[in-house]
């Protein structure tokens, strides 16, 4: 097995170093013949680039390609074009991975083929989320680090030639949100089966919250909003209206949790600072979350107005 780990960067070089240091580390059994690291820069403004090719004979599994500003799904199609493996694993370029990494999905991947008498599944890995920059790999696994996501691009394997036969991602995604799940729709309307596969660890870094974060998260929630509606537009079902929290349920529900708005991102913020002080980001974050689901619904139905799909 020939396995292409394809990655699409921009102006994270920081925990970048982190991640493909771990991806050279990984154990070479079988069934792994081979593997290749395809590095997509999209357009980075930071060291990137520069610190790539100082640094180059570091990474011997590493092959770097460069592209305009273009987005995630533009670059992890790219990705897939340069790659030369049979095998494609999506990671992002903040995570961290283990040792056994790439083994695990592997040995997944292998023995699903088995048992199915063909090659239409893909792993599922765990993504651990940790703001530890020092030992990202140290941070224990959480209630709230568990997904429900069909496809995830933060840690899949997939035959390469089953997720052409899917049409690769939709570039038409070129905010934040959903174009990996959008992909997941067009699989699991192929019959693609979904193997977890626990073992196949990595760790997902991100900063502690810090209250000048939040103008961005803000904007974050909205062009997800934007996003989503251009992922119900390519799927008007019921699944994709609950995946993007497009029903009266979901609105009814950040509203009552919120106060009808009264606690917001505004009158939030002296506890959210509070929390920041006394070393509990992570909770901060939780608290935040609340009224970024209520932005984000609530831009979810304007975009909607204007569009006439309500």
């Amino acid at each position: 097995m020939f396995l292409t780990v394809v990655i699409p960067t921009y102006n994270r070089l920081p925990i970048l170093r982190q991640c493909l240091e771990a991806l050279e580390q990984q154990q070479l059994e079988l069934p792994i013949e081979r593997y290749e690291v395809v590095l997509v820069d999209d357009g980075s403004t930071d060291d990137t680039v520069h610190w790539l090719d100082t640094h180059a004979t570091a990474f011997p599994h590493v092959r770097l390609i460069r592209q305009d500003h273009g987005g995630p799904a533009e670059g992890r199609n790219r990705g897939v074009e340069h790659a030369h493996g049979d095998v494609i694993v999506f990671i992002d370029s903040d995570l961290v991975v283990t040792p056994t990494f790439l083994l695990c999905h592997a040995r997944a991947l292998e023995a699903g083929w088995r048992r199915r008498g063909d090659r239409l599944c893909f792993t599922y890995g765990a993504v651990i989320n940790t703001a530890d920059f020092e030992a990202p790999t140290s941070e224990p696994h959480k209630l709230r680090d568990l997904s429900w996501a069909y496809f995830a691009t933060g840690n899949v394997a997939i035959d390469r030639q089953v997720l052409e036969r899917a049409g690769l991602f939709d570039t038409g995604f070129r905010l934040y949100g959903w174009e990996d799940l959008e992909l997941g729709e067009r699989l699991r309307r192929m019959g693609v089966e979904l193997l977890r596969c626990p073992e196949a660890v990595g760790y997902h870094w991100h900063p502690p919250l810090r209250l000048e974060q939040i103008p961005d998260l803000v904007r974050v929630e909205r062009e997800r909003a934007k996003m989503g509606l251009v992922f119900y537009r390519k799927h008007p079902t019921r699944r994709v209206r609950f995946i993007i929290q497009f029903t009266w349920l979901h609105r009814l529900l950040w509203e009552l949790l919120t106060l009808g708005g009264l606690l917001n991102e505004r009158s939030l913020r002296p506890l959210l600072g509070w929390l920041i002080r006394s070393g509990r980001p992570g909770l901060a974050m939780e608290v935040l979350r609340l009224p970024l689901n209520r932005i984000g619904v609530r831009a979810l139905f304007a975009e909607a107005r204007e569009a006439g799909l309500t």
